[in-house]
């Protein structure tokens, strides 16, 4: 896979490739851009990649400027600040919108979703992609699970869980009303199926609802501190670095 990452900040653009060899080794940056300018021009003259990383807020303006230029044909995973722009974005070839700062786990998740998409495409037949475009605008997410407990099936409606995490090396759910539910998809795979707007991943072992919520106190060292209605075997600690990305997806709902 040929990745190309459109990124003014070159430390961060660093970053991200080093994110990205470490979830995808067998990817490839073939091009690190820090303009509008530059990815036309390169866009322009070179062959498409498979996927791009796009910094909506550049030097010269914003991204979506390049899509006025130049014809993108393949996704686009959007990575900001700022979280006001998620509509652009989605009508704009992206495939998903990460806020930073972001986590090996942001980014494994984001190329769950891009080859989900492109199994899809291959599977399926044009008259099918209205309603996957229509799920996409409006990022519903999967609205139930099928679980397997006490030798018997059930369904677990999304609204009614307060939380994902790992438990003895599995994904489970906790409902609000206490209940577990033992998953046989992995959590990145599980994060990749629910709506970003009502579930955040807060670390590699807990996807949280939105409705769970009850409190954020500050912490030690710039840190976080998750409280939920239903409670959680450790403390939900969010660190420095992730603090900015966790108020933005707060706030901008």
């Amino acid at each position: 896979m040929n990745i190309v990452i459109i990124e003014d900040e070159v430390k961060a653009a660093r970053s991200l490739a080093s994110l990205i060899s470490r979830v995808r080794p067998d990817a490839r940056v073939v091009a690190s851009l820090q303009s509008i300018e530059a990815a036309v021009d390169f866009l322009m003259n070179s062959e498409q990649p498979d996927l791009i990383f796009m910094d909506i807020q550049l030097s010269d303006g914003l991204s979506f400027e390049i899509g006025k230029s130049v014809k993108i044909s393949c996704p686009i995973i959007f990575c900001t600040a700022y979280g006001e722009y998620a509509m652009e974005a989605i009508k704009a070839n992206g495939v998903d919108y990460l806020l930073k700062p972001f986590s090996r786990e942001d980014v494994e998740a984001a190329f769950v979703k891009v080859e989900g998409f492109k199994n899809f495409f291959q599977q399926n037949s044009p008259a099918d992609l209205d309603g996957l475009l229509k799920k996409i605008g409006v990022d519903e997410g999967k609205k139930s699970f099928l679980v397997f407990r006490d030798n018997k099936y059930t369904t677990v409606q999304t609204d009614a869980i307060a939380y994902i995490f790992i438990r003895y090396e599995s994904t489970t759910i906790m409902t609000f009303q206490k209940q577990m539910y033992p998953l046989a998809q992995s959590m990145d795979q599980v994060q990749a199926m629910l709506s970003s707007r009502q579930f955040y991943r807060l670390n590699r072992q807990y996807l949280i609802n939105f409705s769970a919520i009850r409190e954020v106190e500050h912490y030690s060292a710039r840190k976080l501190f998750v409280k939920l209605v239903v409670d959680t075997p450790e403390k939900l600690l969010i660190g420095k670095e992730k603090t900015t990305g966790f108020l933005g997806w707060l706030e901008n709902r």
